[in-house]
């Protein structure tokens, strides 16, 4: 699975949790929004987490 900035702000923006847990990251680490998004990724889709199927969903892989 590879990130792809648009479909991660797309489950950002329908997501009132990832918004809240976006607005963290970017606080506590004092990350841009572009880099929070990324970290975000890894933390919540790319290891499993729980929004890795929504994010799929979003863009199915092409055949």
């Amino acid at each position: 699975m590879k990130y792809v900035k648009s479909q991660m702000k797309h489950l950002v923006k329908d997501n009132k949790d990832l918004q809240k847990r976006l607005k963290e990251i970017m606080e506590e680490h004092s990350l841009e929004r572009p880099l929070a998004l990324k970290a975000l990724y890894h933390a919540e889709v790319a290891a499993g987490g729980k929004y890795k199927s929504a994010y799929q969903e979003l863009d199915p892989p092409k055949e």
